[in-house]
């Protein structure tokens, strides 16, 4: 996951660029968007974990980390 990543989710899960001149590179959450922003950046890591296990264990199936995300 690269910085655009991050900031991808968090502008999808509600951030907005800081309106504060001093602050150009800061994005403002909301506290009720954060659990969101936490949930997509676990998700994207869960997929790329399985992916990783995809690739190099091929004789198991990893669907129980996707799954992971479902509870």
């Amino acid at each position: 996951m690269d910085r655009e990543d991050i900031i991808r989710m968090a502008r999808e899960a509600g951030a907005n660029r800081s309106y504060n001149p001093d602050k150009w590179d800061i994005l403002e959450i909301r506290d009720t968007d954060l659990e969101r922003f936490a949930a997509l950046v676990a998700a994207h890591e869960r997929e790329e974990c399985a992916k990783l296990a995809d690739k190099y264990m091929e004789r198991w199936t990893f669907d129980a980390i996707r799954a992971r995300g479902e509870k």
